[in-house]
């Protein structure tokens, strides 16, 4: 399951709901992304993120069916919020349920290291200096490459 939101989502009850009523899953593997209090050394008062609707959720769909190709997984679930977000605010959720740990906690990293450099989405942070756009990290993308 994918989403894209603006509200803030519950990670327990989105972790409950991948394996309720479920006795083939032996493992779920989770991430939760959090808006951090400072950027480049300086206090951060917001971060914006930004998307094309329809397009955000046809590369994430495209993204967990790699991961599903690659992994034996029962279930997925992707959350990524959009809009305005403060310090300590989630962003993102992926969480992944599958019989084994390894195909779990595998298959999640893969996801997070794909949404931070495939997933169109832009970040502009409100920092003191002003307004500033978030670059792509070359570390994000090394992280990316090594499930090529």
């Amino acid at each position: 399951m994918i989403r894209v939101q603006s509200d803030d989502f519950d990670p327990g009850a989105e972790i409950a709901k991948l394996h309720a009523g479920r006795s083939d899953i032996g493992a779920v593997a989770s991430f939760v992304g959090l808006v951090r209090g400072e950027s480049h050394g300086e206090k951060l008062t917001s971060m914006t993120l930004e998307h094309f609707p329809g397009m955000t959720e046809r590369e994430l769909e495209r993204i967990e069916e790699q991961a599903r190709a690659r992994w034996a997984l029962d279930d997925v679930v992707i959350v990524h919020r959009v809009g305005e977000l403060k310090p300590g605010a989630r962003i993102v959720l992926v969480a992944t349920a599958a019989a084994h740990r390894a195909a779990a906690f595998e298959a999640a990293e893969f996801l997070m290291d794909y949404l931070k450099t495939r997933a169109p989405f832009w970040k502009r942070e409100l920092r003191a200096s002003g307004e500033h756009w978030v670059e792509a990290r070359g570390s994000d993308d090394d992280a990316a490459a090594r499930w090529r």
